[in-house]
């Protein structure tokens, strides 16, 4: 199936860009999330982030759907 997966600011500088189509197996968010970071060496581990799942929040051990726009979001620090 096919997903898109939208990556945020030191995700974002780690992947070195900002989305990603990709031909994934049904998995949950969880095991895409450790995928992404195995493939892009995210320093980030998955208790420090928020996943969304087509625009609203998402529990980690939810399943990724075809054509599904996965989010995943790192604490940010505004000023």
């Amino acid at each position: 199936m096919r997903v898109r997966v939208l990556y945020f600011a030191s995700l974002r500088d780690a992947a070195g860009c900002n989305e990603e189509m990709l031909d994934v197996a049904m998995m949950s968010l969880a095991q895409l999330y450790d995928d992404a970071q195995a493939r892009h060496g995210f320093a980030l581990a998955r208790d420090r982030l928020r996943v969304a799942r087509n625009g609203a929040f998402a529990r980690w051990d939810d399943h990724a759907n075809e054509g599904d726009e996965i989010a995943f979001i790192p604490p940010v620090s505004g000023g």
